[in-house]
């Protein structure tokens, strides 16, 4: 938040001043005209809070914001409000600062003549492409309201799985990451200790013990070496992952990766068949639905299919012919796909295969989290136990020879 001080008047003709809290400029002119105020000066205060200039920088419009702004748009249009009292009523009670901004500036651009879609549209880190034009099919059928519904419960679905896979990685990456950094400090401060001791005696040591002392000097002589390496590496990734190349490769080896391979395909299908789904039923036509969810798909590879797809139904040729020469889309896709052309129920066919999907996500989720805590169990067991024999075992050999 800042503070702005401001010359106005009120419905009076009387002049007055004072100060006011807002995120920016044009929250604090719009909450002062609200207040029957014709403004003649604003500027902002000296001495403005820097603490608040830089817990704004933190702010920002989640996932979860979009969805319930979503459903309280719905409420407001099924109640008959208009969209300017609707957006007016929703930037003053908005959750955080930064979105009670975006939709005053929305209002302020449907005062002046603007469409929803295109007052939206304007936000392109808020609301995604897909938003923008179920929105915009929305209006051209005039149910807003039906719209905004099935933005609300798609966003939701699409969020909650999304989470759930992102979730089931989270416990295997961290289990991971404390094992490395357990046998990173016991090869730089353990192993070295021990391995001193073993070198004074002279006897002559097994292969896997001999192996292990010669990593442990490794880390201890190269260890910032290393740690210089995995950063430059991590830019290089980084800067890879930018490019339309870059994309395209980390994209296709995520999905060629074991397991969680898997999972992301069905993830990417199931978000396919709900995008498209949706669009339809919402008056979309099959092939700017396309488009559109090549855009927001989430993933360099099947955005390269939706794409060409795009462009064989442009000239002519059926959606179920368009996806059969991809292998990325599996045949029961096609099918089902085909099926729904045959009878032209092409929505609801959509909808059913991304409700199967969903669950086939699910339960692979659930399985691969019930196979992983025992299997990472058993990889840090077998592997503090490998480090341990391969130098205790020599000791207890020496202690036995006395």
């Amino acid at each position: 938040m800042a503070i702005f001080t401001y010359t106005a008047l009120d419905a009076e003709g009387n002049e007055r001043q004072g100060t006011i809290d807002a995120v920016n400029m044009d929250i604090a002119i719009a909450a002062l005209q609200r207040r029957g105020l014709v403004i003649s000066g604003i500027d902002p205060a000296e001495g403005a809070s820097l603490l608040s200039k830089r817990l704004a920088l933190f702010d920002r419009v989640t996932n979860a914001d979009v969805v319930m702004l979503s459903r309280q748009i719905t409420t407001l249009f099924e109640a008959q409000v208009s969209a300017l009292r609707a957006f007016r009523l929703l930037a003053a009670e908005a959750r955080t600062p930064a979105l009670g901004e975006k939709l005053t500036i929305i209002g302020n651009d449907l005062q002046s003549g603007s469409s929803i879609s295109a007052a939206l549209a304007r936000h392109p880190e808020i609301f995604s492409s897909f938003y923008v034009n179920m929105v915009r099919a929305g209006e051209e059928s005039g149910k807003l309201d039906e719209t905004f519904s099935f933005l609300a419960e798609y966003l939701d679905r699409n969020f909650e799985l999304t989470q759930k896979a992102r979730n089931a990685l989270v416990y295997p990456a961290f289990i991971m990451l404390t094992f490395v950094v357990v046998m990173v400090l016991m090869m730089t401060l353990v192993i070295p200790q021990l391995a001193g001791m073993l070198s004074e005696v002279g006897q002559d040591l097994p292969l896997y013990t001999k192996v292990v002392i010669g990593m442990s000097q490794f880390f201890t002589h190269y260890i910032f070496l290393v740690l210089i390496l995995l950063v430059v590496s991590g830019i290089f990734l980084y800067r890879f992952s930018r490019t339309a190349r870059g994309r395209e490769v980390l994209s296709r080896a995520r999905l060629e990766t074991p397991a969680i391979g898997n999972i992301y395909r069905k993830i990417f299908l199931s978000r396919i068949a709900d995008n498209l789904s949706t669009m339809l039923r919402s008056g979309i036509q099959v092939l700017r639905g396309l488009e559109i969810t090549g855009l927001v798909v989430g993933d360099a590879v099947y955005e390269k299919v939706l794409a060409d797809a795009a462009v064989d139904v442009k000239g002519g040729m059926p959606l179920s012919e368009a996806l059969r020469k991809h292998p990325e889309i599996p045949g029961i896709v096609v099918a089902m796909v085909k099926i729904g052309e045959e009878t032209g129920n092409m929505g609801k066919i959509l909808e059913t295969m991304a409700r199967f999907y969903r669950r086939e996500v699910n339960n692979a989720v659930d399985t691969l989290v019930s196979l992983i805590e025992p299997l990472m169990i058993v990889i840090l067991a077998l592997g503090v136990a490998i480090l341990l024999a391969s130098v205790l075992l020599p000791i207890y050999n020496i202690a036995s020879a006395f």
